[in-house]
């Protein structure tokens, strides 16, 4: 961990920076490295709950490609958009914008596309039962942003495949660890899942003049865990919104995302751009036995620097809707809560 100091208000403050666990990408690949100490270290009781994975291959050009067309997504016409937005799979397809809530309040700050990076229509005959889940993609036509789908889908996947071959570890560790644990659980069943939900986000502007007198910190997005199983990550670009030119993130000592270690503490993470990062969800917490544990983040905005927008791709790797989820045979609530941070 490391300290960078900066002055808010005359007074000089320290944002803590996280100190990233880093893998290799053929040692996540392999099926005989032995990963434990540094799986435990990423996920375990005292850390912060996320791991980066370097030398995926082509991987910055993937995500260079990629995810400067959010820009020009969210800058087609509003009627567009609206053709793509999806209120039978409550917004779990397609586009959305100001349907969450922050609090009880509608959030307009980001725009979020989701989609199915495997299938475009993945097990319809489960949809009507999980409308949410499984829903069909819903993509702008081709001529409006040439390559969109086809790379969001190519990146997709390398983060899914590569989410599934870090489970297999994740097993092992669990294993070792736990009485009562499934050998290959997890793996298996993402492996055998058409689950997975690429989110792309584009965060808007933060007004400076508004944001000098509000006292929030988690402006973007609010502090919260992911429910599911595996968050895969592929790190961040920040641009002028009126221009799409992309940027260096311009309050670099402030702006991006945080997540709260065991201590209670806030912590700054940085994702390099050759890195792939994957999150732990609640899912993997209770399935371990409280062994792996999902930690609280958030992302804040520029709060001083006008027309900057940020760009972020989650995909969300899980299991199918129908897997029985469950604590290892012998453990208690007690034992899955134990380092979960309030």
């Amino acid at each position: 961990i490391k300290i960078v100091l900066h002055w808010i208000f005359g007074v000089k403050v320290g944002v803590i920076m996280a100190s990233l666990v880093v893998l290799e990408y053929a040692d996540v690949m392999s099926t005989d490295k032995d990963l434990s100490a540094e799986i435990l270290k990423a996920y375990g009781n005292g850390s912060v709950g996320a791991l980066g994975i370097r030398g995926v291959p082509n991987w910055k050009e993937m995500r260079e490609k990629t995810l400067p067309l959010v820009h020009k997504l969210v800058k087609m016409p509003t009627n567009m958009l609206e053709e793509l937005e999806d209120s039978q799979s409550m917004y779990n397809a397609g586009w959305s914008l100001g349907k969450e809530k922050m609090g009880d309040v509608p959030d307009f700050g980001k725009g979020s596309f989701y989609f199915n990076p495997l299938e475009d229509d993945p097990s319809p005959e489960l949809r009507d039962e999980y409308p949410w889940a499984l829903p069909a993609n819903r993509w702008p036509e081709e001529s409006a942003i040439p390559g969109f789908k086809n790379n969001s889908c190519e990146l997709g996947q390398v983060m899914r495949n590569i989410a599934i071959a870090l489970a297999r570890h994740i097993d092992k560790v669990i294993l070792a660890h736990v009485p009562g644990y499934t050998p290959n659980l997890l793996s298996d069943a993402m492996s055998n899942s058409l689950k997975a939900k690429g989110r792309l986000l584009y965060y808007y502007p933060v007004d400076p003049n508004k944001a000098a007198n509000d006292k929030k910190t988690d402006n973007w997005i609010a502090w919260h865990n992911d429910s599911g199983f595996l968050t895969c990550l592929a790190g961040d670009i920040f641009m002028k919104d009126s221009t799409g030119e992309i940027i260096d993130n311009p309050e670099p000592d402030n702006a991006g995302l945080y997540i709260c270690d065991r201590e209670g503490v806030e912590q700054k993470i940085f994702i390099p751009n050759d890195c792939m990062g994957i999150q732990l969800g609640e899912c993997t917490q209770l399935i371990s036995g409280g062994l792996l544990v999902a930690t609280p983040h958030c992302v804040r905005g520029c709060k001083k620097t006008a027309d900057v927008a940020r760009i972020s791709f989650p995909c969300f790797v899980d299991t199918n809707v129908t897997f029985p989820m469950s604590m290892p045979e012998g453990c208690s609530r007690d034992d899955v809560f134990r380092h979960t941070v309030a």
